[in-house]
């Protein structure tokens, strides 16, 4: 099988991982192709997410490497293993890589926290309110383009459709509840919409009010998606017209901290939700 040439964050992800067991092992890339009887070349492509592994060449290295951790190894194999296609994959070689990135990222995800200071969370827009923004942040886009992006966000809500969705924790600035994305008809049906969302039973809607003392994080604007075992965690940093995948353990770390200390400063459940009605209300 020739190797892939746009492989997936999550195939990335997977080759980055036996890099780092096969370097914490300190063997070479060389002596881990003469294990599996392979050219160094594939177990380049291997690490670099570009070319695929088989569950018993992956138990083979890990066995090789003295990953004393199966949780870990099982849950590479599983990664390894995938070969069903999401309902992002409709949109390859149409969206941006990032957009395919992102809603794999978050269905593969056991628990996800994000922090927003300035926008709802994106899976948690409504069509008006992702529209909005896509024209505003790419005046020059087409209408059909527009409409594309729009439906994949809205898309994103399969999540909490799923079978087991995953544990879902909102944290969101009361700025973002009161900056009106689109009309005001529209900011009042967003609203309402997050008010039902939060009503879900594994949806946790935290508020930051203005009126919380010692809150300097505005600058922060993430998520933190939780794999199947720790070290498969993932950190999407979002920017205007970026998005950040970060996986080291210091980052993870660091992110973690970040998010623990600004929930300090939320509302508690009941109270942000009365928020959000409060301000519905005067819409």
């Amino acid at each position: 099988m020739p190797p892939r040439t746009n492989p997936t964050a999550r195939q990335e992800r997977l080759g980055v991982e036996l890099r780092r067991m096969r370097e914490q092992a300190s063997m070479t890339a060389r002596e881990a192709a003469a294990l599996l009887a392979i050219n160094p070349i594939q177990i380049s492509q291997i690490e670099s997410g570009r070319g695929g592994i088989s569950e018993e060449r992956l138990r083979r290295l890990a066995g090789f490497y003295e990953c004393d951790d199966p949780a870990l190894v099982d849950a590479l194999v599983e990664m390894a293993s995938e070969r069903g296609k999401g309902w992002w994959d409709e949109y390859r070689g149409v969206l941006p890589q990032a957009f395919h990135d992102l809603a794999e990222l978050e269905d593969r995800a056991t628990h996800l926290r994000t922090l927003q200071i300035v926008h709802i969370p994106g899976m948690m827009q409504t069509p008006d309110y992702a529209r909005a923004v896509f024209t505003y942040v790419k005046p020059d886009m087409s209408p059909e383009e527009i409409e594309t992006r729009v439906e994949h966000r809205t898309r994103r809500r399969a999540i909490f459709e799923k079978e087991e969705p995953p544990e879902f924790v909102a944290i969101i600035h009361e700025a973002a509840l009161r900056i009106m994305v689109g009309s005001r008809k529209s900011a009042h049906a967003t609203l309402l919409d997050l008010i039902d969302l939060s009503e879900r039973e594994r949806v946790t809607l935290r508020v930051i009010p203005f009126s919380v003392e010692g809150f300097a994080g505005a600058g922060y604007s993430m998520m933190y998606a939780n794999g199947r075992v720790p070290q498969l965690d993932t950190v999407v940093i979002d920017g205007a017209h970026y998005s950040r995948l970060l996986s080291t353990e210091a980052q993870l770390r660091k992110h973690r901290a970040v998010l623990d200390r600004v929930q300090d400063s939320t509302l508690p459940r009941t109270e942000s939700r009365d928020l959000i009605q409060r301000i519905a209300r005067e819409l």
